[in-house]
């Protein structure tokens, strides 16, 4: 769902522009560029200073402006313009990096002054705008992030990270129940705990759904009815028969997807003959080959590989009750499916499956046992230290499963070690509720709040600082991974999201690991800059061959494994984002290498995927609201004047998608409805994501931020946090929603810090 820019002077063109905020269905392509360059629009003022309490450091007095004056390459033209800077070694000198603090060392720019050098209107508070939301003020925002500073302080572990729960849906733990049913290792405890959280989670209609607020969804609503006959719900119980009337009418086990059949056939609930054939000599092809496994996505990848020898064996143990409630039709429970034509992708697919089921009876027995032999390896390889596979749920549920079925004996060290990951992966609510976390994000949650704590004020040798970096440091990657099988010779480094996931660092992780690294004032600053090479040097490393960056791979951009019958669980490749494009962009920029070759085709990446109505589209985060809050800062940062078209175009859109009370939301429906664009509740997070792209755009003064400065600084509750149930993170757009409960803290700090303090850093122009 990207599309470059029109080549209209204003903007995304009259046709954008009467439609605001609705991207348009489907993927896109122009090939124009922005039209000529506006003037450049007015830079965020100086900010007071932070209150001295909770170690803020507090800035030298006097008036200042809020962003060091732009290198003279900063791009205020589409680079390969006749008027853009040359990147090195073309002959045009850059200027050298300007990186200046005001305590002066180097690092990151922090503008201080008193609230008078904000010049005409520095008293103004939202109160002075039209239809604003009342009782805010520059006091009121200092005790806001002063409080939120508390709050995240108090939440950081005595090692120095931060962890906030990751919650998803129910399909967690009613795998987790099926998982233990099938292993024989189901405890009673474990199972109403479990089923506690399930029912809590149902609707009045006697649906589940993905996120909160979200329309009902078939296969969570199976899998919740299931886990719940498992924990001795009856069928015939008002909250029983309301789910399975509502499965029946929706097409029952049938229209499920995969993964759901593929569960319920490990109890005979369904038949493996109606589920596509995955065969475990798949582990052969090479990487040219094309669906190699090395095609999918590192989840994909290490969900499949195991489902292949569960594909082989085919497993199934005795069902402790029948489901024939849950079919449309009890009588054919395996309703035909029409065949699509040939010429199409589906009907090829769909015959290639007819065609493996054949050779399944045909497939040599040890061709067959070898491909299985080297699966167990590819698993057993790849297991972390701390027993999981990938620091994720899917691929450790069916990596013990696969084992397993390979006489793994479940006192194995490999077997025992995976189920106490799992049990690691358990929150248990204050109820007696157990939810289980799909994942973890320990790494992605210390980063975003030192960011946060930093851009707020906190002193750059504060001890909780210190500690973080200390324990970022710890979690740095030494060796190599699967994304070396696309990049051979490159030597390892970065960092992963999780706790242990060694296997597989991740592109975004690392970017703001380094951002964050950047912002603190470590005893060790040799070691710190060491670290920081290799990350930043495999993050160069890793780019595209488009000049973008995805999560975990480069070039992981194959367009066959999402096509495939069994891959209906959601996204199964790779390929760049603009969200991670953004923050390797910004840290690129902060490393003073905005004029390096490889930034300038990411910003050019970034510049052409840019929607017609001025968003970006989020991979990682909820949606356009996330894509556009990563993409402007990170231009800027580079370089980028506030008056280039490309940012003009992103401050009207967010302008127009802002709420009445001063928010800003965003609803997991525009996945999938692009009228949904920019569209949903407000959220703190969401909010702040909107606010720090226009806040480097330099709108510090328009009512927009005001508006939702006042908007975060009224919703803060008395402990300094804000309430978030909305989901606001993406695993895969729309299949698979997250609510990262740390971001509702994080990220309404940051914007907090950066309206009064201003942004954290200018764009270093040189190489």
């Amino acid at each position: 769902m990207t599309a470059t820019t029109d080549g209209s002077a204003d903007g995304a063109g009259a046709g954008s522009e009467s439609t605001p905020g609705v991207p348009p269905p489907g993927p896109s392509r122009r090939s124009a560029r922005p039209g000529p360059v506006p003037g450049p629009g007015p830079g965020p003022a100086a900010r007071q200073a932070p209150v001295a309490e909770y170690g803020l450091a507090a800035a030298p007095g006097g008036a200042g402006t809020a962003r060091a004056a732009r290198p003279a390459a900063d791009l205020t033209a589409e680079p390969g313009s006749p008027s853009a800077p040359a990147p090195p070694g073309t002959g045009r000198a850059e200027p050298p990096a300007v990186r200046l603090r005001h305590d002066g060392r180097p690092g990151p720019v922090r503008e201080s002054g008193p609230l008078a050098g904000r010049g005409p209107g520095a008293e103004r508070t939202t109160a002075d705008l039209p239809g604003a939301p009342r009782g805010h003020g520059p006091d009121r925002v200092q005790e806001a992030a002063a409080r939120a500073t508390r709050h995240l302080l108090e939440r950081q572990d005595p090692e120095g990270w931060w962890k906030g729960t990751l919650e998803t849906n129910v399909t967690m733990d009613a795998e987790d129940l099926l998982l233990r049913q099938f292993l024989g290792i189901r405890d009673e405890a474990t199972t109403r705990a479990a089923a506690l959280f399930i029912r809590g989670e149902q609707r009045e209609d006697g649906t589940w759904a993905t996120f909160h607020g979200g329309p009902p969804e078939l296969s969570a609503t199976i899998e919740a009815y299931v886990a719940l006959r498992l924990a001795g719900d009856r069928p015939d119980a008002p909250h029983m028969s309301r789910a399975s009337a509502w499965i029946r009418a929706h097409g029952g086990i049938a229209a499920a997807r995969v993964f759901t059949r593929i569960w319920l056939a490990l109890f005979g609930w369904w038949s493996w003959d109606h589920l596509p054939e995955i065969p475990p000599e798949l582990v052969f092809l090479p990487p040219w080959v094309p669906l190699n496994i090395y095609d999918f996505g590192c989840w994909a990848r290490q969900t499949i590989v195991p489902l292949t020898v569960v594909s082989a064996l085919r497993p199934v143990r005795p069902a402790p009750f029948a489901l024939d409630e849950l079919h449309a039709d009890a009588r054919t429970p395996y309703p035909a499916r029409r065949l699509a034509p040939l010429t199409t992708w589906d009907g090829a697919f769909q015959r290639m499956d007819k065609a493996l089921h054949v050779y399944r009876r045909f497939a040599p027995r040890r061709l067959r046992k070898a491909a299985m032999a080297t699966a167990s390896r590819w698993i057993v390889e790849r297991q972390e230290n701390d027993g999981c596979w990938g620091g994720i749920q899917p691929p450790a549920v069916y990596s013990i499963i696969a084992l397993h079925l390979l006489g793994y004996d479940l006192r194995h060290p490999v077997m025992r070690a995976g189920l106490e990951s799992l049990d690691r992966f358990a929150v248990w609510r204050e109820d007696g509720a157990r939810m289980i976390e799909a994942c973890q994000s320990p790494v992605w949650d210390t980063c975003l709040a030192a960011i946060a704590l930093a851009d707020a004020g906190l002193r750059p040798d504060h001890p909780a600082l210190v500690k973080a970096a200390d324990w970022m440091l710890g979690e740095e990657i030494h060796r190599s991974g699967d994304w070396a099988v696309r990049r051979p010779g490159l030597a390892p480094g970065g960092w992963a999201f999780e706790f242990h996931n060694d296997t597989y660092p991740d592109i975004d992780d690392t970017a703001e690991v380094v951002l964050a690294l950047r912002r603190i004032r470590h005893p060790d600053p040799v070691r710190v800059e060491a670290a920081i090479a290799r990350g930043v040097s495999w993050n160069l490393g890793m780019q595209s061959k488009n000049g973008a960056w995805g999560a975990f791979d480069a070039d992981n951009t194959s367009p066959l494994p999402n096509k495939l019958p069994f891959c209906d669980f959601g996204e199964v490749i790779d390929p760049p984002s603009a969200d991670v494009t953004a923050h390797v962009v910004e840290m690129l920029a902060f490393e003073g290498r905005a004029g390096d070759a490889r930034t300038r085709r990411g910003i050019a990446w970034l510049l052409a995927e840019q929607e017609p109505c001025g968003a970006w589209f989020g991979r990682w985060g909820t949606n356009y609201v996330y894509g556009t809050g990563s993409v402007v800062p990170a231009l800027t940062a580079a370089g980028l004047a506030p008056g280039h078209p490309a940012i003009r175009r992103a401050v009207r859109w967010l302008e127009s998608v802002q709420n009445e009370d001063g928010g800003w939301g965003e609803d997991q429906r525009s996945y999938k409805d692009p009228s949904w664009a920019g569209k949903g509740a407000s959220t703190a997070s969401q909010t702040a994501w909107a606010l720090m792209a226009l806040l480097s755009a330099g709108e510090r003064e328009g009512a927009a931020v005001e508006r939702g400065i006042a908007y975060l600084v009224q919703t803060q509750q008395e402990d300094g946090s804000w309430d978030e149930p909305y989901f606001t993170g993406t695993g895969f757009p729309w299949d698979f929603s997250i609510n990262y409960h740390l971001y509702r803290q994080v990220f309404p700090l940051t914007a907090l810090g950066r309206y009064l303090y201003g942004e954290p850093f200018t764009a270093a122009g040189g190489a």
